[in-house]
């Protein structure tokens, strides 16, 4: 939902203001409250968090956060999973993670919600390249496909359950089919 203030604001406005439920993003100048996330959503978000972290945070090699804000250029983001590669986590002065993150994510995962728009989730995810991003993958759960977009690459498509997906190099030790992924989906 695109909320316009009464006023064009500026990015530096849009950090100040408080915090929405459901998140509030800001885009080409618009704030635009992403969607309540719903039950295939979080369920996918959840074991995929966890599944990246399993093989890259022990090992300091990446960290998987679920709906971090991203700010950078001109842009203030919150992917569905925003992953950074080790040394360019930001931390405090203690070693600390830092709750600011101004740096684009390595790999953007977006997992689509029914009432979401994909142009501008796609948007998203090109914003992320197009600033430094390896990788963003696009999780259609209701299609049960998801679309891979590489740096300076062409977007490809997996749709077929024994498909294995692209991962960036960094997390090469990941191996996640198509039918691992939405398997998640089952209660029974």
């Amino acid at each position: 939902m695109v909320q316009t203030p009464s006023k064009p604001i500026s990015l530096e406005e849009f950090l100040k203001l408080p915090e929405t439920k459901p998140a509030s993003e800001f885009i080409d100048g618009k704030v635009i409250q992403k969607p309540m996330p719903q039950g295939q959503h979080s369920r996918i978000q959840q074991k995929l968090t966890a599944r990246i972290n399993a093989v890259t945070e022990d090992e300091h090699i990446a960290l998987a956060l679920p709906e971090l804000r991203c700010t950078f250029g001109g842009r203030s983001i919150i992917p569905d999973i925003a992953v950074f590669t080790w040394d360019r986590i930001p931390s405090n002065p203690d070693g600390t993670i830092a709750n600011q993150f101004n740096a684009q994510p390595d790999w953007t995962i977006e997992i689509l919600s029914p009432d979401q728009s994909v142009m501008r989730v796609t948007s998203n995810i090109l914003h992320c390249l197009s600033h430094g991003s390896q990788m963003g993958w696009l999780i259609d759960p209701n299609e049960k496909l998801v679309l891979v977009y590489a740096s300076n690459q062409q977007p490809s498509f997996f749709e077929e359950l024994g498909d294995r997906l692209p991962v960036p190099e960094f997390a090469a030790t990941l191996a996640l089919t198509l039918e691992q992924l939405f398997g998640w989906l089952q209660v029974r």
